[in-house]
């Protein structure tokens, strides 16, 4: 839940500040995201704020890529049937217990709330810069596999390369 500070700022503030540095990999769950998100599902903003936020989404993450940030956005979808299977296990296993909210039951009650938010959220946001990448996740070894594959492609693109060293490299002796 976003703190005092950050209601005190407009939802992407808090976002904002996360952004990594040239140069830097960062990783995001679920982000700004949440905020078109279960904002809707239980109607804390309405149709016209989530179509403003879509539009100031849109161009927050233009901004981003026109100024040296690659963004990737994967959706990990899972099925309802397995959403139930991992619940179960967190509840049965003591070593996911950790894993566990009741505040997941209460939202599962709103899947297709949710599936339908989420379509209108990535066909909203889904630019050429900005992409999305839909991802089967029922199956953890083949999600991981392909979010590795897009992962890999995205850097292929990117063509990453060390800093160039520092000029008093070449006078340091090690003794």
């Amino acid at each position: 839940a976003p703190t005092a500070e950050e209601l005190a700022r407009d939802y992407l503030w808090r976002v904002h500040l996360q952004v990594p540095r040239q140069g830097e990999i960062a990783i995001f769950n679920r982000s700004h995201y949440e905020d078109v998100l279960i904002t809707r599902v239980h109607d804390w903003i309405d149709d016209e704020e989530c179509e403003r936020r879509f539009r100031q989404i849109r161009a927050f993450e233009e901004m981003l890529t026109e100024t040296g940030t690659t963004i990737v956005k994967c959706f990990l979808h899972i099925s309802k049937a397995e959403q139930k299977r991992r619940l179960e296990d967190r509840i049965a296993d003591p070593q996911k217990h950790w894993k566990f909210d009741m505040q997941d039951l209460a939202e599962r009650k709103y899947w297709k709330e949710y599936q339908q938010r989420y379509e209108a959220a990535i066909a909203a946001t889904a630019t050429p810069a900005c992409p999305w990448y839909i991802v089967p996740a029922d199956s953890k070894s083949h999600r991981n596999l392909m979010v590795a594959e897009i992962l890999a492609d995205v850097f292929r693109k990117l063509k990453p390369s060390y800093p160039p060293p520092k000029p008093e490299l070449a006078k340091v002796t090690v003794e």
